[in-house]
């Protein structure tokens, strides 16, 4: 199997499973805070479509906006809403597997030069999969913690 085909693949499972997860979640969960220091479902979620965006943009040669300084990434008060926070993530997931999808064999495994140094469209994708994957774990979490230990992926 391609290199490509082996990350675009993983890319679509983690986006998958990380909008089944959103969905399973109720809408009241989306904005609970659990302690002083603990992000919510949006929090969560607005980071994951900055990293895809941002990681989108540098795979397609663009200039990425500056990341914010200054800790965590927080939602703004107009990304506070269940049906907003899955429609972004589904705009998000559907623009990054596109960029990925749009690339050749030998485009994704070239390497290429970032601010971060050395890196392949490969690299990247598995990356975002991977911090899909990660957030993933926290929306699980926060499902048992409002009570639900159901499996919700199909």
């Amino acid at each position: 199997m391609e290199t490509k085909t082996i990350a675009t693949n993983a890319l679509k499972s983690a986006c998958r499973i990380f909008m089944q997860d959103l969905e399973a979640l109720p809408a009241e969960a989306f904005t609970k805070k659990f302690g002083p220091k603990v992000r919510t479902v949006a929090d969560i979620v607005f980071e994951v479509n900055m990293v895809n965006d941002h990681i989108g943009m540098v795979i397609r040669g663009e200039k990425p906006f500056d990341w914010p300084e200054g800790g965590w990434i927080t939602a703004p008060d107009d990304f506070q809403n269940k049906d907003v926070v899955i429609e972004a993530f589904k705009n998000s997931s559907e623009r990054i597997i596109a960029t990925a999808e749009s690339f050749s064999e030998e485009e994704f495994t070239t390497p290429f030069t970032t601010e971060e140094g050395e890196t392949t469209r490969f690299e990247r994708c598995r990356f975002m999969g991977l911090h899909l994957w990660y957030h993933s774990g926290q929306l699980n979490f926060i499902q048992t913690l409002i009570g639900d230990d159901e499996w919700h992926w199909s």
